[in-house]
């Protein structure tokens, strides 16, 4: 028995008016949605321009803590300074209005999800607030020291002065930090894809060794080209993704889905 076959009346069914929805409609739902988020990101924008200077004085202490032989941080540009602030401002912008973003994204695919599924909208925008800032501060501790410590070491080894362009460094370590941070999503997507029935523990369980691959390979890509920061990031995706199994075995044992599983087995026998 499927965990969604107990729910019953009002509550197992979709909204009747989401199943009427014309695409105009959803159209103008998705409109609605980004000009309120867009209104969100540009006000915690204006909060982040104010302290741009010390925002930019954060993003710069793990390269500088790091005391290489000659390093700078330089700017080539006349307005360099001014747009490097815009872009601190920017992705600060959006960390800060994370939690109305992801509440917009959860609103729009709501109609489309059963009544009983639409309750867990705070539950959504927590965690995955909660693990989008582990991922970012996991790469602003741990990735960012032995990252930098390798590619310093690189002019070390030339004999060459590092002169680091700050409007560079800040676009390559924002990228970093936003990817960690939707990486670390995995267990906020793994249960929010259980509770809608798409996956199961089972099912994370036999594509495990795939799963793996794909950790390596995006490990490879999103971190410096050395071993060590390959498996920093490949290390607490498999943690994650254990985490995300486990997450959705006790949710399915809690909504009462183990009389499927005992089905199951008694099918195959």
């Amino acid at each position: 028995m499927n965990a969604d076959d107990g729910v019953s009346g009002e509550e197992g069914q979709r909204p009747s008016d989401d199943a009427s929805m014309p695409l105009t409609a959803h159209l103008e739902e998705l409109r609605s949605r980004l000009i309120r988020s867009s209104l969100a990101v540009l006000a915690a924008f204006v909060v982040c321009y104010l302290t741009a200077e010390r925002l930019i004085t954060f993003m710069t202490a793990p390269l500088l803590r790091l005391e290489a032989s000659g390093l700078t941080v330089i700017g080539t540009g006349v307005a360099e300074a001014f747009f490097a602030k815009l872009k601190v401002a920017f992705v600060a912008a959006i960390f800060l209005s994370l939690p109305v973003l992801l509440w917009h994204a959860w609103k729009f695919v709501a109609p489309g999800l059963y009544r009983h599924e639409q309750r867990y909208a705070r539950g959504f925008v927590f965690f995955g607030t909660l693990f989008f800032l582990l991922g970012a501060g996991f790469c602003y501790v741990v990735i960012f020291d032995i990252g930098y410590r390798f590619f310093l070491d690189q002019y070390q080894q030339l004999d060459i002065r590092p002169a680091i362009r700050v409007s560079e460094y800040l676009s390559f370590s924002a990228k970093l930090m936003l990817a960690f941070g939707v990486v670390f999503e995995l267990p906020v997507a793994g249960v929010f894809l259980a509770k809608v029935g798409l996956i199961d523990h089972r099912m994370m369980i036999r594509q495990f060794p795939y799963a793996f691959l794909g950790m390596v390979v995006l490990g490879a890509v999103l971190t410096p080209p050395d071993v060590i920061s390959q498996v920093l990031l490949a290390a607490p995706l498999t943690v994650l993704y254990g985490l995300t199994i486990v997450l959705v075995y006790f949710m399915r044992r809690k909504e009462g889905g183990e009389p499927e599983e005992a089905e199951e087995d008694e099918d195959d026998d």
